[in-house]
């Protein structure tokens, strides 16, 4: 339970309009969580035949702070460089869409958990915006995001759950499957994954 409730959150806080961008990485990432709230506790988008415009409007909101091309070269690391402009972007998409249709049925299962944001961290053009996950029975999780300036808006660029990053978490995992099987066995095992969770 505890993992699902924070990777309901994990990309929960995406879900929003280009404008939460803006701000300072607190207000953007504040901005944003309480949009996901109003979305995922609406009545009316929670009845059954209502679900594929929440999905899609889920979908289509979420990379509106969330830079998936940074977080996808972060995930592969050393592997990225050895990478042509074509296979840099087919990953990128094969990874954005990983993360929308892996998060998006555990977004909706937010139970009235309670977001506490905590201290800023700001060192030029990285931030980091610390959070506490309150649940309904009183258990904690710390939440952290990291963030970059890019185009004079605060992106999300890895989110740290409980000490550890998505990223690094992500980048493990690829390392392992290149190293022993070779990067199109990556690019397969990430399309069938896709095909496996795709949203309705």
């Amino acid at each position: 339970m505890k993992w699902l409730i924070l990777q309901a959150l994990l990309l929960g806080f995406a879900i929003s309009t280009p404008a939460f961008a803006q701000g300072t990485p607190t207000e953007v990432v504040k901005k944003a969580v309480d949009e996901v709230i109003r979305i995922v506790s609406d009545k009316e988008l929670k009845k059954p035949q209502n679900e594929p415009k929440r999905r899609q409007g889920l979908k289509k909101a979420i990379g509106a702070v969330f830079d998936y091309g940074e977080m996808a070269q972060r995930s592969m690391a050393r592997h990225w460089k050895e990478r042509s402009a074509p296979e840099k972007k087919e990953f990128t998409e094969l990874f954005e869409t990983l993360l929308e249709n892996s998060y998006a049925g555990k977004i909706e299962s937010y139970n009235q958990e309670k977001v506490v944001y905590g201290k800023e961290i700001v060192e030029g053009e990285s931030a980091e915006v610390r959070s506490r996950i309150i649940t309904t029975k009183r258990d904690e999780y710390a939440l952290d995001y990291r963030l970059m300036k890019k185009g004079g808006k605060w992106m999300v660029y890895d989110v740290v759950i409980e000490g550890v990053s998505l990223v690094a978490n992500y980048r493990t995992q690829f390392n392992k499957i290149i190293t022993s099987e070779g990067y199109p066995a990556l690019v397969k095992k990430l399309r069938a994954k896709s095909e496996e969770i795709k949203t309705p």
